[in-house]
């Protein structure tokens, strides 16, 4: 099976950290010395992990980004079975905070997502399988670490998911430009599913219809909306400070 290649200092770190056992070696630029990369190569070497010095233009040519010196070697990421998703459900304590990607094609826009998911302490991300985009190594470096701690579930029928997690009592919402409310009118403080569309197109017809709310994020600019990783941020912690509240 082919390795990918996760860097970045801190998506490195949180990788040794979560999934070690993943991981089959690490890679260092030669000449690179200091605080915070010895940190990181303390901590693959104590968790028995080979470490080797690499030239600066071999790693650029194994990391399809900024590697700030330090690739690790991992197997594919493969997120979580979809047979999982009843069990995570079941394991929530307290109201549930579920975010749906309906169809985000993007890796970087993915990796945003969970990241943002992260933050604000969502449970599960959940994606249809078709038009969506994969758990690959670009999207785990743009989340920095969250995709190895933020379930990531790809559901065969998103519809069906979304129903059964209506009979669960989850209320879902839709973020849509044309919704007659915004999403500061809306109530978010119970169990709940957010529902973000896909990059300029936005939900599917099916998806949307299938929501119980739809709301929309008052823009004062020229522009008519903004990034699906920006959205989701905006709707995310709006429900953050509701659920606070």
């Amino acid at each position: 099976m082919k390795l990918e290649a996760v860097y970045g200092l801190h998506a490195v770190t949180t990788l040794l950290q979560r999934s070690a056992r993943q991981v089959a070696e690490v890679w260092v630029q030669k000449g690179r010395v200091d605080q915070r990369m010895q940190r990181v190569l303390e901590l693959a070497k104590e968790q028995g992990i080979d470490v080797r010095e690499a030239d600066k233009g071999l790693m650029n040519q194994k990391a399809d980004g900024n590697h700030q010196g330090i690739i690790a070697f991992r197997q594919p990421l493969q997120g979580t079975s979809e047979k999982q998703l009843p069990d995570l459900l079941d394991a929530i304590d307290g109201n549930a905070f579920i975010l749906i990607l309906d169809g985000v094609t993007d890796p970087h826009n993915l990796g945003a997502c969970i990241r943002t998911a992260d933050a604000a302490g969502v449970h599960v991300v959940i994606a249809p399988k078709d038009k969506s985009a994969p758990l690959n190594a670009t999207a785990a470096k743009v989340a920095c670490g969250a995709a190895e701690v933020v379930p990531y579930v790809q559901v065969t029928n998103l519809a069906r998911t979304m129903k059964e997690l209506q009979e669960r009592g989850i209320w879902i919402g839709g973020a849509a430009g044309e919704a007659e409310a915004n999403i500061y009118q809306q109530d978010l403080s119970g169990p709940l599913a957010l529902v973000m569309g896909a990059e300029g197109a936005g939900m599917r017809r099916l998806t949307r219809e299938h929501c119980d709310f739809l709301v929309n994020i008052p823009m004062a600019g020229e522009v008519s909306s903004v990034n699906v990783s920006v959205a989701t941020g905006i709707c995310l912690f709006e429900a953050v400070r509701q659920r606070r509240g």
